[in-house]
């Protein structure tokens, strides 16, 4: 079984970086989703558990992308 606790811990500290650099960005906005697939598919891909910290870094760089009209 994969070990979740990475993977949500780099979710939320992306996704708290990102709505404090963007004020107007509401916690429950569909870009969470977003991001959590995406990570979720990222670290499917290495086939590994992955680093929270890195994980979270490809997250914010990820969000930070994102146009509006994605979401």
């Amino acid at each position: 079984m994969v070990d979740e606790g990475p993977l949500r811990a780099a979710v939320d500290t992306a996704w708290c970086v990102y709505r404090a650099r963007h004020r107007d960005v509401d916690a429950a906005d569909g870009r969470r989703c977003l991001l959590e697939r995406h990570l979720q598919g990222r670290r499917e891909a290495r086939e590994s558990n992955g680093d929270a910290q890195e994980l979270a870094a490809f997250g914010l760089a990820y969000l930070e992308r994102l146009s509006d009209n994605e979401c």
